[in-house]
């Protein structure tokens, strides 16, 4: 029988995530209030001389079965690319992450756990090595961790689960008071949606918490060829750009907004100079857009754009640098035959 236990932290919501791993942590909701979280940020981000939107409110029902089609998609490697890594690497990885007495008990926290997919190959291995552990999957959405817990209970039963509420760096501070070693995963390429001073700032606060006996393994897509990179977020099929236009079809929902979709295309562009994919929703025609529930009007020329997404790509040099600034050293270093993506171990430094 599956063990769990989910206790809730108070804390701000979690960090903008694009990845699949987090679509099924989205929140759908009704119209929203003009003091809505959706509703703040609308007045704040449209009001920019760039104007821009997270990514983080992709992810409504919509746009979570709409991912779930990018992730399916020839052009979209990421995540087909980190689960054979991991499949192949699985014993080596687990060795790398658990203490070195098999029988020394410890937490393996993941942030963003999502469905669990890619986890699960770690969960499998740690479990056939007879490694004495406990899950805790992190998320701010109670539905995602509860129901990642029923499908462990049903797949792995002699899981130790313990689902954990509440933004990320407040699950760490709660748990480094436990004993024994702390194992915190944070796997697609959700590292590299934040800005570059972003990166330093988040994994210093992964880092504060741990001891140099903790790990971290982090997934970090690697640079490669500019026009692959571009393909995964400009798909043929037209996938990720109704992914990228339904932000403004919820707008629309939640907002009461008036975005004629059919005056608006998705556009991508990657600089293999900074390796950051930007993506944007452009304007085609000079139009002004109404949102009753703030009250509010806000103009566009034709062909002005609203950011709505950066995925920043790494070299391995990129990574040890950002690793070494956040106060990390390198454990481990694991990547595909191809060297497209990369999971890599992370310790505290003494």
């Amino acid at each position: 029988m599956t063990a769990l236990s989910t206790f809730a932290a108070a804390g701000p919501v979690g960090f903008s995530d694009s990845s699949a791993d987090s679509a099924a942590a989205a929140h759908p909701a009704q119209t929203a209030s003009p003091t809505s979280a959706l509703a703040r940020h609308v007045a704040e981000g449209l009001s920019r001389p760039q104007k821009t939107l997270s990514s983080m409110y992709f992810y409504d029902d919509e746009g979570s079965r709409l991912f779930q089609q990018i992730m399916a998609l020839p052009e979209y490697y990421p995540t087909r690319t980190e689960f054979g890594l991991l499949t192949t690497h699985a014993a080596a990885i687990a060795a790398a992450l658990r203490p070195e007495t098999a029988a020394e008990p410890f937490f393996l926290l993941e942030l963003g756990a999502g469905d669990g997919l890619k986890t699960k190959i770690l969960l499998r291995e740690l479990l056939a090595a007879g490694a004495s552990f406990t899950y805790v999957p992190v998320d701010i959405s109670t539905a995602a961790v509860e129901g990642l817990a029923e499908s462990l209970r049903r797949e792995l039963p002699e899981l130790r689960v313990e689902g954990l509420v509440a933004e990320y760096t407040r699950a760490l501070t709660l748990m480094a008071s436990r004993p024994g070693r702390k194992v915190v995963l944070f796997l697609g390429s959700n590292i590299g949606n934040f800005l570059p001073a972003d990166q330093h700032e988040f994994l210093r606060a992964l880092a504060q918490p741990l001891t140099p006996d903790d790990r971290l393994l982090v997934g970090f897509d690697l640079q490669k060829d500019p026009r692959q990179i571009r393909n995964a977020y400009d798909d043929s099929q037209g996938v990720t750009a109704a992914f990228n236009l339904n932000l403004l079809r919820r707008l629309n929902r939640e907002l009461d907004a008036d975005f004629d979709l059919s005056r608006w295309q998705h556009y991508t562009d990657y600089d293999p100079l900074s390796g950051a994919v930007r993506s944007f929703l452009v304007s085609t025609h000079q139009q002004t857009v109404r949102v009753p529930a703030l009250d509010r009007d806000f103009d566009f020329a034709a062909w002005e754009t609203i950011h709505t997404e950066n995925s920043y790509k790494f070299t391995q040099p990129l990574i040890r640098a950002a690793a070494a600034a956040a106060g990390l050293d390198v454990q481990a270093f694991f990547t595909d035959d191809k060297q497209y993506f990369a999971d890599v171990v992370l310790s505290p430094q003494k």
